[in-house]
């Protein structure tokens, strides 16, 4: 009942924005989207690729790729780019920063700190007006410190 409610707002959120914006809303839209929303995990467009095959077999990795452009740029979706080569995206647009682990490479959100006010510290130190951040850490996981101990 509780998934069914999700997917009910997830439609709603995602349909009010697509028709605010004048842009089509097609299934492999609904999908990646979708998709972000169930995970708390960072994956990059060819995870979400991969996992959508299963329901999506006609769907291609551009597609994939177009979908998350379009809903990074509408807000939907976050891009985060963790220093990898490439990009990760993320179904939690607000405000938050990420963790990666340096050895398996799993990124994680950081939650209940926000750097908001981080732009109000840097300001007196540039002449730009400073809109917004994204802040990056790194680090080992747990899996990854308990592999070490073992």
């Amino acid at each position: 009942m509780i998934n069914s409610i999700k997917g009910m707002v997830y439609m709603n959120n995602i349909a009010a924005t697509f028709k605010e914006k004048k842009l089509k809303l097609t299934p492999q839209r609904i999908a990646v989207y979708e998709y972000l929303k169930s995970t708390k995990e960072h994956p990059s467009a060819e995870v979400i690729y991969k996992a959508l095959q299963v329901n999506y077999p006609t769907m291609s990795l551009a597609t994939v790729y177009k979908a998350l452009k379009t809903l990074v740029e509408v807000n939907l979706v976050q891009e985060i780019n963790v220093g990898e080569g490439n990009f990760r995206y993320d179904g939690n647009v607000c405000p938050h920063s990420h963790i990666q682990c340096l050895q398996c490479g799993r990124v994680d959100d950081i939650e209940d700190v926000c750097f908001q006010d981080l732009n109000e510290k840097i300001a007196p130190h540039t002449d730009y007006d400073v809109l917004t951040n994204q802040v990056y850490f790194y680090g080992i996981c747990k899996d990854c410190k308990n592999c070490e101990h073992n």
